[in-house]
């Protein structure tokens, strides 16, 4: 049983007055949360597939570096989900959710047009999204947990919604 104390709390966004395109998770793993790193999880494909699309070896680099390379390309990462209870990482695990204020987007993101949804979890949150006046776009989850599709097929996905949303 989950007490109180058990509440997890999101990782700070990568978000900054260049962001055009906004990547938004569920809520990240225990392997992200223990690293203080988005897509920590060394099966999830996130750094793989975005340095694909955007010709850079993200994999290989430093966390410091990919956030910095993809920051530079006008791309954010955040999560839906400021803080929950979970145990382990699986997005049906999520309990007690407390959203992250998608509205403040607004203000801290001026340029912000797209927000692509990391798997449908996070995606839960596209009326809102749309309301704000913001495209919205799911693309298939770059977890582990989403096997039932291929890398070269998740890549295709990711590669053109990024690409309509003016980076790479």
């Amino acid at each position: 049983m989950l007490r109180k104390s058990d509440l997890l709390h999101c990782l700070p966004p990568v978000i900054d007055a260049r962001t055009r395109v906004l990547i938004l998770g569920s809520f990240p793993s225990t392997a992200s949360l223990a690293a203080q790193q988005y897509y920590a999880h060394p099966h999830n494909q996130f750094w793989r597939i975005l340095g694909a699309v955007l010709e850079q070896p993200l994999h290989e680099m430093d966390y410091a570096a990919r956030i910095a390379a993809v920051q530079a390309t006008g791309i954010g990462i955040w999560d839906v989900f400021a803080s929950c209870q979970r145990s382990g990482s699986l997005d049906s695990a999520i309990r007690d959710a407390v959203p992250n204020d998608l509205a403040a987007l607004q203000k801290s993101a001026p340029a912000l047009r797209r927000i692509c949804f990391n798997g449908r979890t996070a995606a839960r949150r596209i009326r809102e999204v749309e309301a704000l006046g913001f495209e919205a776009l799911v693309l298939p989850s770059t977890s582990p947990a989403h096997a039932g599709m291929s890398f070269a097929e998740k890549l295709a996905r990711w590669r053109a919604a990024l690409h309509a949303g003016g980076v790479a």
